[in-house]
């Protein structure tokens, strides 16, 4: 499974769990959404920003 893959994972976990912890807490659904659209945002940003190829690295000047 790519690092990609594995850290949307994460996020999904992480997802569920502060989504049903407020719906235990008896946080109103419209507040629930809200909050899952924010994790789901910053969980994509996140992953790729992490995820995404480095450049190689440039060959040294000559001297």
């Amino acid at each position: 499974m790519s690092s990609f893959g594995l850290y949307v994972l994460g996020f999904v976990v992480l997802l569920g769990g502060v989504g049903y912890g407020a719906y235990l807490l008896h946080v109103p659904h419209t507040w629930i959404i809200v909050g899952a659209l924010v994790i789901i945002g910053i969980g994509i940003m996140s992953a790729v920003t992490r995820t995404k190829r480095r450049d190689p690295p440039s060959e040294a000047p000559p001297p």
